[in-house]
């Protein structure tokens, strides 16, 4: 997919892209039987899915700031891992995107995580020249949901194996997370939505132009395939919560026309619903460029 870029009232966005991966086709649908997901996202022959790793730039015209919106799974992998989740480089990477758009990793002022999974934050810690760890953006402030901080400092067993060590300690270790809680405003227009189910504390980044909105879904929306309220990954630590997130942000979206950037979808980067919360459907898919 190309990248594209848009005007949205004092900030401009811009959609880079860093890869694609591959993961398993019944973890990402739960209990959902793989004879109904399976129509909507075909699988390779070990049962796994294509999924992007799509992220969001946006300057602010208001402020000069320049934040990344979670980062890609990263380069600093070995092989064995690389073939296990089928990580594909050869279209785009963070900073092939960057410079696509006239921009360098020295550029970016904020890094926000959605949450701390390796294919969100991945790609904020890299080798550097001596081969040891260091992060991609050194500058930045790192900023992370109170509660996502903690559940990583404190990991449950089920979803601990999504919080790897290369990426987390090097960010504990460098003094740049910054904590924020529900409610938490960047700056004027630039606000967040907080949901549960899928880990504890995952912010959704809200932009807001005049009556006009849009939502980095991240993991509660992770592909249109998910719109079914019962269609939950089986990576979320709390799978009825979920539910109850996607009926309450859902419901917002089709009331308020608020349009969703999609972090993993291969086919679609951004969407609007319809219909009903009960049976949401994509009203209208197109790019920032179509904004």
């Amino acid at each position: 997919m190309a990248l594209s870029k848009a005007q949205f009232g004092n900030f401009r966005l811009f959609t880079l892209e860093t890869g694609t991966f591959l993961l398993d086709g019944g973890s990402m649908f739960g209990v959902v039987p793989k004879t109904l997901w399976s129509r909507l996202l075909e699988c390779d022959e070990r049962n796994r899915v294509l999924l992007t790793a799509r992220v969001m730039l946006v300057h602010s015209a208001a402020t000069g700031r320049v934040y990344l919106i979670d980062s890609g799974i990263g380069h600093k992998f070995d092989v064995k891992f690389e073939k296990i989740y089928g990580l594909d480089f050869s279209g785009y990477t963070l900073e092939s995107s960057l410079e696509y758009h006239g921009f360098r990793t020295s550029d970016i002022t904020d890094v926000v995580f959605t949450h701390l999974h390796f294919d969100h934050c991945g790609g904020a810690v890299r080798h550097g020249d001596d081969g040891q760890p260091e992060l991609t953006f050194p500058k930045a402030p790192h900023w992370v949901h109170t509660a996502q901080w903690d559940n990583v400092l404190h990991p449950n067993e089920r979803e601990s194996s999504s919080f790897l060590p290369e990426n987390i300690e090097p960010l504990r270790e460098s003094g740049q997370i910054q904590l924020v809680d529900d409610g938490h405003v960047y700056e004027p227009g630039f606000e967040i939505v907080v949901v549960e189910g899928h880990t504890p504390g995952q912010q959704l980044p809200l932009l807001i132009d005049g009556n006009r909105k849009l939502l980095f879904a991240a993991d509660l929306l992770p592909t249109t395939s998910h719109l079914p309220l019962p269609w939950v990954m089986g990576f979320d630590t709390r799978p009825l919560l979920t539910l109850e997130d996607k009926k309450r942000v859902f419901s917002r979206c089709i009331r308020e026309n608020i349009l969703l950037f999609l972090e993993h979808d291969p086919h679609h980067e951004l969407v609007t619903l319809g219909e009903t919360p009960q049976r949401p459907s994509v009203a209208w898919a197109g790019t920032l460029d179509d904004l």
